[in-house]
């Protein structure tokens, strides 16, 4: 694929705005963090001027109170609130550019300080997480992460093996979690919240990327260039495009390669449950009630359960005729 053609990734100037930061004798910023603000707000509704995006307390709490902890888990030597500090740096950038006023300046900068605070909180809970984010807790905890792919392999096969209370347990004893009720605290609805958050998180990077592509071929379009082959007649291959540009920017800012095996490899790890399997849950804490149910899988069993199931049930039912 051509990809000055499709203009998938995303093209964040890190190393101009560290540059500058430097110039300006400004505290440094851990450049991840830099680089993932960058590419989130690009990838959001953020306008660009010479590259940047121009940040408004919309935006800003979009990024650092809906959005950033469903993708990003820190690396271990660098503060949460690293991402508050690449907020203000950009906000001071803006304002050197002559985008914003002094007293915008100030307003979002002490919206980014109790923002920034509230993310490393956001990001300490565990029905918050997605499945790439868990994962690279674990493989870290174990020293794995930085050990390379088949490394990471090595360990999910491991951790496979192991039985699904156990996986539990390992889950609960992570420290950079706040979980005070432990292994009870992994209930079903909670697993069932970190595949749903893991599938819709994946899917709006891939509906971003779409759009970005699609504005600058709108553009070639307006300079009356052809449309590029991928889109021309092979749509499936853009679309895996697509979605391999989303798992790599995953890994960024996880483990690199991690999201990928958990999609492809490691489902079972990493279960993404569908709409029958939520409204089945929903159905059976009697959360909702569904009238005419009919035939429906979940209404066999409509009463009250306790939460407590340690791992979803994604496996299929028996053959009845063997």
């Amino acid at each position: 694929m051509d990809q000055e053609d499709l203009r998938l990734a995303p093209r964040p100037h890190t190393a101009e705005l560290l540059r500058w930061a430097q110039e300006q004798g400004l505290e440094p910023v851990p450049a991840a963090a830099v680089d993932a603000v960058l590419t989130l707000l690009e990838l959001g509704d953020a306008q660009l001027r010479e590259g940047f995006p121009v940040l408004t307390s919309d935006l800003l709490q979009e990024l650092l109170y809906e959005r950033i902890h469903l993708y990003v888990q820190p690396p271990a030597e660098q503060s949460p609130l690293a991402y508050g500090a690449a907020v203000r740096l950009l906000i001071d950038h803006q304002r050197a550019a002559k985008r914003l006023n002094a007293k915008r300046q100030q307003r979002l900068r002490e919206e980014a300080d109790w923002q920034g605070e509230l993310l490393a909180g956001l990001l300490r809970q565990p029905h918050l997480l997605t499945w790439p984010r868990l994962y690279t807790l674990l493989l870290r905890e174990a020293g794995v992460a930085a050990a390379g792919p088949d490394a990471v392999r090595a360990w999910l096969d491991g951790f496979r093996a192991l039985p699904e209370q156990d996986r539990i347990e390992a889950f609960a004893q992570l420290a950079d979690l706040d979980q005070p009720e432990g292994a009870a605290g992994w209930t079903e609805g909670v697993l069932l919240s970190i595949g749903m958050a893991t599938d819709g998180a994946r899917l709006l990077v891939e509906n971003r990327l779409m759009q970005r592509s699609y504005r600058n071929l709108a553009g070639r379009t307006a300079l009356g260039l052809p449309m590029p082959p991928e889109l021309a007649g092979d749509f499936p291959a853009f679309e895996a495009a697509v979605q391999a540009e989303a798992l790599r920017l995953l890994g960024e800012w996880t483990v690199p390669g991690l999201p990928a095996l958990l999609l492809t490899e490691y489902q079972d790890l990493a279960p993404e449950p569908g709409a029958a399997e939520v409204d089945g849950y929903i159905v059976k804490r009697g959360l909702v009630d569904l009238p005419d149910l009919g035939d429906w899988p979940g209404a066999a069993d409509t009463t009250e359960q306790p939460d407590t199931a340690p791992w979803p049930d994604t496996t299929e039912p028996p053959d009845a005729t063997g």
